[in-house]
C-alpha cells in the first residue's frame, strides 16, 4: 500500500500506512544478497556499510557507476521508496545488496571470473538494468539468483530478456 502511495508523491500517506504497519507489528523482510568468494560465504544487506572491505566496496561502487553512467546509464529513481534528494536517492540505488555483493566480488576475485549472487527478494529494475552495464564494462558473467528467477548477465544482456 505504502508503495502506490510512493508512486504517486503522497510522502503523507506512505507515512501514515509505514506507522499503521508498524503498529501492527509487520515488518519488512529485509533486503539481503550472498556471494561465496575464497572459499567463504559474505552476506550483504541493503545499506550495510559494517563490512571489513566497506570503503574498497563503496570505492569499486563509484568507480563502476561513473563508468556505467558514461556509457548512458541514467538512475531509475522510481526503485527508491523514500522522500529524499536525488542525489541520496542515487547512494540508496548503489547500496543495494546485490550491488554490495556484486563489489564485493569484484575486489575479491581475479579479473573476468564469474560472480554469483543469491538474493532472497527480487531484484529491482535499477539494479537489473546496472548489473547489465557492470557485466559489459568488467567483461564479467554475472549470475543472480534472485526470489523467481536466475539472472545470467553477460555483455550487457541478461538471459531473462528483462523480464522479471
Amino acid at each position: 500500500m505504502s508503495n502506490i502511495y510512493v508512486n504517486i508523491g503522497k510522502w503523507e500517506g506512505v507515512d501514515k500506512v509505514r506507522t499503521l504497519a508498524r503498529d501492527m507489528g509487520l515488518r519488512k523482510t529485509p533486503g539481503w544478497s550472498s556471494i561465496e568468494a575464497n572459499n567463504k560465504v559474505d552476506v550483504f544487506y541493503t545499506g550495510n556499510q559494517s563490512h571489513l572491505n566497506c570503503e574498497e566496496i563503496y570505492k569499486e561502487l563509484r568507480n563502476l557507476n561513473a563508468k556505467m553512467k558514461v556509457l548512458g546509464y541514467v538512475p531509475d529513481y522510481s526503485f527508491v521508496l523514500q522522500d529524499v534528494e536525488e542525489d541520496e536517492k542515487e547512494h540508496i540505488l548503489m547500496s543495494h545488496s546485490e550491488r554490495l555483493a556484486i563489489a564485493f566480488g569484484m575486489i575479491s576475485t581475479p579479473p573476468k571470473t564469474p560472480i554469483r549472487i543469491f538474493k532472497n527478494l527480487s531484484v529491482c529494475g535499477d539494479c537489473h538494468n546496472a548489473t547489465k552495464y557492470i557485466s559489459s564494462i568488467t567483461e564479467r558473467e554475472i549470475i543472480v539468483r534472485d526470489s523467481n528467477r536466475f539472472h545470467h548477465f553477460k555483455d550487457g544482456v541478461c538471459s531473462c530478456g528483462d523480464y522479471w
